[in-house]
C-alpha cells in the first residue's frame, strides 16, 4: 500500500485490522473533494492510538468503509502549555487557533478582558479550525478549544503549579523578552495575549503582582494579537518547549 498523502482525524478507536466507517462530510471530502477511490492509502489519528495508514475499502457518496493497516506514527502529545486569548475579528480568531495549534498547545482558551471586543465565540467551529490544523501539520492530537471564560473567573480559579507567561505591551524595556523566560522552570505553563486595546491597567496591576505569572514583552514594537501568539509560542517552545 503507499503512503498516505491525506490525513484524517477521526473520533474511531485505531488498531491493526480495525474497521472505520466515515460519515457523510468525511465521505463527501475523502470521495467528492479529493477524489480518492477504493484502494486509496488514508492517514488516522484520533488523539489515543497514534497514526495509522489506512486503507479505503468502501467509497460511497454518503459514507465508507476505511480498513487500519500499520501504525506509522505512536501517539505523541503536546507541550504542556495552554494559549489564552482575547477574541478578535473572526479571521484573525480562526487564524490565532489554528497556528495554536500549529505550534503544539496544548488547549486553546478564549478569554474575556476589560477591553475584549468580541462577547460570544463559536466554539464548534473554532474546533474545526484546531480539527483541520493538525491534520495538515502531522500532529497525532487536537488541542481542546475550551468555551470563552472571563479572564478574572480563570485567574481565581488558576490550577496550583502552572506558571503564567504574560506578555505585557506596557514594558519598556526591549530586553525583556528574553529576560522574562530566562532561568525559569520547564513544566506546566500557559501563554496570555491581550485584545486588540490591551490590557487595562487593573488587569495589567493584577498579572503583575501574582506569584506564578512572568511578564513578557515581544520585542521593540507593539504587536497585533494574532502576531503576538504566534511570536509568544514560538518564544515559550524556544526556550522551554519542544523545540529547546
Amino acid at each position: 500500500m503507499e503512503t498516505a498523502k491525506i490525513r484524517l482525524c477521526v473520533e474511531h478507536p485505531l488498531g491493526e485490522g480495525q474497521t472505520v466507517p466515515l460519515d457523510r462530510d468525511q465521505a463527501h471530502y475523502l470521495f467528492g473533494v479529493m477524489r480518492q477511490v477504493a484502494g486509496a492509502a488514508i492517514a488516522l489519528f484520533n488523539g489515543r492510538d497514534g497514526e495509522w495508514q489506512a486503507e479505503v475499502v468502501d467509497a460511497g457518496k454518503r459514507g465508507g468503509i476505511l480498513v487500519c493497516r500499520t501504525q506509522s506514527k505512536p501517539q505523541g502529545g503536546p507541550a504542556d502549555v495552554w494559549l489564552l486569548f482575547a477574541p478578535i475579528k473572526k479571521a484573525r480568531t480562526d487564524f490565532i487557533v489554528e497556528k495554536a495549534a500549529e505550534m503544539g498547545a496544548a488547549r486553546i482558551l478564549p478569554v474575556q478582558t476589560d477591553f475584549t471586543n468580541a462577547e460570544r465565540i463559536r466554539r464548534d467551529r473554532l474546533q474545526a479550525h484546531a480539527v483541520e490544523a493538525a491534520e495538515q501539520c502531522g500532529n497525532t492530537y487536537v488541542p481542546e478549544v475550551a468555551d470563552l471564560t472571563k479572564l478574572d473567573r480563570l485567574l481565581a480559579d488558576w490550577p496550583e503549579g502552572r506558571r503564567l507567561m504574560f506578555c505585557d505591551e506596557a514594558l519598556a524595556d526591549t530586553d525583556a523578552a528574553q529576560n522574562g523566560l530566562t532561568g525559569a522552570p520547564r513544566g506546566p505553563w500557559a501563554i496570555l495575549i491581550g485584545p486588540e486595546g490591551g490590557f487595562s491597567e487593573a488587569e495589567r496591576t493584577r498579572l503583575r503582582s501574582l506569584p506564578f505569572a512572568h511578564s513578557v514583552q515581544l520585542g521593540p514594537r507593539i504587536l497585533r494579537a494574532d502576531t503576538a501568539a504566534v511570536a509568544a509560542l514560538t518564544l515559550w517552545q524556544a526556550a522551554l518547549g519542544d523545540w529547546s
